[in-house]
């Protein structure tokens, strides 16, 4: 007993001992970490490394993207909830269609547009490892925030071709998930198709025609001869449905591409597909265009020379240089435009007809277009004062036709009074040593900061001078942009020049097919503020930084409605301006003119912009949005009648909310 109780005893100081050995050591370490903690604090060093740091912004940035994608979409809610907080809502057009006995009938095609439609990796470099066959654009996008100089190294293309970099093979999804949806709960094109299926559509006579947005037109049948897949989709379509026509349907830049591909299946191979003068006219029905940028857009301009837009704009505004400095180890705006300058599919955007079309100093055609302050619901009854009215009356003229302005007062100034200073004869040079700018280095740096002053001497700048200026500042891009695209008005359409590629998708110097039976949609939004013009400054640091911003401090005020943050607004769908969408149905192509020989019936259908009711509505069944419009109740509706083998005059022909046909007229073009 003794001896037990005398080891046990010696057993419990020996663990006492132990203990207080552990104590010291942790207490040790403890000291230590502290010790180790104040150091890297006295050095100034991050607990976090910078990867980690862009990774955690980027990725709270994505998780609350997606929470509110779930809770900002009416698909997210099972139809009982809806009903049971808001009340029965109207019938999808679908299912009222079917109710009206509507059966499928012309096999449909889809031709979606730019940054829609997804893509996967099938070759990369090291960093990419385990994305094979991955989505690296559409879908989670979770790669993008976990990788993001990788995601970016391999989103490029090669600045010399415009095609592959050594490596890389990024390919787009096939099928109709291919741009059904662009992210988890936002819907693209799977509105529609279900719609569609609800009056007997399928895969079978549905067909996405899903293309590397990226590249230039042309370059998709060089690379993945996806204009042949088009031809021959439709042809196989033709034939298995009893040789009824296909209603072709196409979005944004899709709607260019499309009319590229209808010159292309005409012309003689190699340059074309061999197709015949008669192949449209033998395999279509219907174009029905939504929210085309047939003459370009502004915004496109402001991507191009500063990688930014109103929205980008607003952002840099509220948090001054976070997307320019190396905060996050990635600096997003320089990348973004290395990354967006390869696409040379961007360059079918830039605005096309010069001042002729768009305006010049000291005119455009929206010239007499008035912005509200606050702009009226659809079911608002009161009417104008006489207050507001003679305040409306008293805005000051907006000069849309000056894209570009350096400074507020160069906008509303007479143009006598603006003092200019040609960039063109600008001599470059770099006189900035690349030391501090780390791999985001631009072309702006190779033109120098004696380039950089001799843009914003040049003051204004219009849509004839804009290719230029482009030129002048990104020399690599429009020497590729200019192989594959043309923005002028053709003086001569039976000139042998313009059976060349590049002219194809400028509805200013090509011809519509022969093809009298096709009829031609042009659907688009309005309602909606939308960039048309931009007061920029020089950036206040330009070693390192875009050296151009918009302006965000020019404001309007009740003079001008219109100038908001720095961006002259006009009607549109908050992406394509009326009058770039409207002005070829309009006028262009109205009736038999050069640019529609043969009078292929045209047909404008306005979609005036409503809000969402309420948040259970979603995106909107009334929107007028450049995207959310498809799933605008009426547009949906007026393709399913089309694709069950309606006409446009059997639904009322034209439906216009917007001032496009005096625009139209106001535009002295030779038809």
């Amino acid at each position: 007993m003794l001896r037990r109780r005398k080891g046990s005893e010696t057993k419990k100081v020996s663990n006492s001992e132990n203990q207080n050995d552990d104590e010291k050591r942790e207490s040790d370490y403890e000291k230590s970490k502290r010790s180790r903690i104040k150091e890297e604090r006295a050095k100034g060093l991050k607990k976090w490394s910078c990867v980690d740091s862009c990774c955690w912004f980027i990725g709270c940035i994505c998780s609350t993207w997606w929470i509110l994608l779930f809770v900002y979409n009416a698909t997210s809610f099972p139809r009982y909830v809806t009903n049971a907080i808001t009340g029965p809502l109207q019938d999808p057009p679908g299912v009222k269609l079917q109710k009206e006995g509507l059966k499928a009938k012309h096999p449909v095609v889809f031709v979606p547009g730019i940054v829609t439609g997804g893509l996967e990796l099938w070759e990369g470099h090291q960093c990419a490892e385990g994305l094979f066959r991955k989505r690296l654009w559409g879908g989670t996008f979770g790669d993008l925030y976990k990788r993001p100089l990788c995601w970016v190294e391999h989103m490029s293309l090669d600045n010399e071709t415009g095609l592959d970099p050594p490596g890389i093979r990024i390919r787009p999804v096939s099928g109709l998930v291919a741009a059904d949806y662009f992210a988890p709960g936002y819907f693209v094109w799977a509105v529609l198709i279900a719609s569609l299926a609800h009056i007997g559509y399928e895969e079978k006579n549905m067909y996405m025609a899903a293309y590397d947005w990226r590249i230039s037109f042309q370059n998709t049948e060089v690379r993945d001869q996806s204009l042949s897949r088009i031809k021959s989709s439709i042809e196989l379509m033709v034939a298995t449905s009893g040789g009824r026509k296909v209603v072709v349907i196409p979005h944004s830049m899709g709607v260019l591409y499309f009319l590229h591909f209808m010159k292309w299946v005409e012309a003689p191979a190699p340059m074309g597909g061999g197709g015949g003068s008669d192949w449209c006219a033998k395999n279509i029905k219907a174009v029905m265009n939504i929210g085309g940028p047939f003459l370009g857009v502004p915004k496109m301009v402001s991507g191009l020379f500063s990688a930014e837009a109103k929205d980008i704009a607003v952002a840099r505004a509220i948090a001054p240089g976070v997307l320019d400095m190396d905060v996050f180890g990635f600096q997003t705006l320089q990348h973004v435009m290395r990354m967006t300058r390869t696409w040379d599919s961007a360059m079918s955007m830039i605005p096309k007809g010069g001042d002729i079309i768009w305006g010049g100093l000291d005119w455009s055609p929206e010239e007499s277009y008035k912005c509200f302050a606050k702009k009226m619901k659809n079911n608002d009854t009161q009417t104008m004062g006489e207050s507001e009215k003679q305040r409306l009356g008293n805005a000051k003229q907006v000069h849309y036709g000056r894209l570009i302005s350096f400074g507020k007062d160069v906008a509303a100034a007479q143009t006598t009074e603006i003092e200019r200073v040609d960039f063109r004869v600008a001599v470059k040079g770099n006189s900035v040593p690349n030391t501090t700018c780390h791999e985001a280095w631009t072309e702006y740096h190779d033109i120098g900061m004696g380039g950089i002053k001799a843009v914003a001497d040049y003051k204004v700048y219009t849509a004839g001078s804009i290719l230029d200026l482009l030129h002048f500042v990104a020399p690599k891009m429009m020497k590729r942009g200019s192989a594959h695209f043309s923005y002028g008005i053709a003086d001569n359409l039976d000139d042998k020049k313009y059976e060349h590629y590049k002219y194809w998708s400028n509805p200013l110097e090509t011809k519509l097919p022969n093809a009298p039976d096709m009829e031609i949609f042009s659907m688009y939004g309005v309602g909606l503020p939308t960039e048309r013009a931009y007061v920029y400054k020089l950036s206040s640091s330009a070693e390192c930084y875009i050296p151009f911003q918009i302006d965000t401090s020019a404001e309007g005020g009740q003079d001008c409605t219109c100038l908001k943050g720095g961006v002259f607004l006009v009607d549109g769908d908050e992406t394509v301006p009326v009058l770039s969408a409207g002005f070829m149905p309009a006028k262009g192509w109205r009736g038999k003119t050069r640019f529609n020989p043969s009078g292929i019936r045209t047909y404008i259908r306005e979609y005036s912009h409503a809000p969402p009711a309420n948040l259970l509505e979603g995106r909107g069944t009334q929107s007028g949005a450049h995207v959310d419009i498809m799933g605008n109740f009426a547009l949906i509706e007026d393709i399913i009648r089309v694709a069950a083998g309606a006409t446009g005059e059997d639904f009322g022909g034209d439906r216009v909310y917007s001032d496009i046909f005096s625009w139209s007229e106001k535009v002295k073009l030779q038809l």
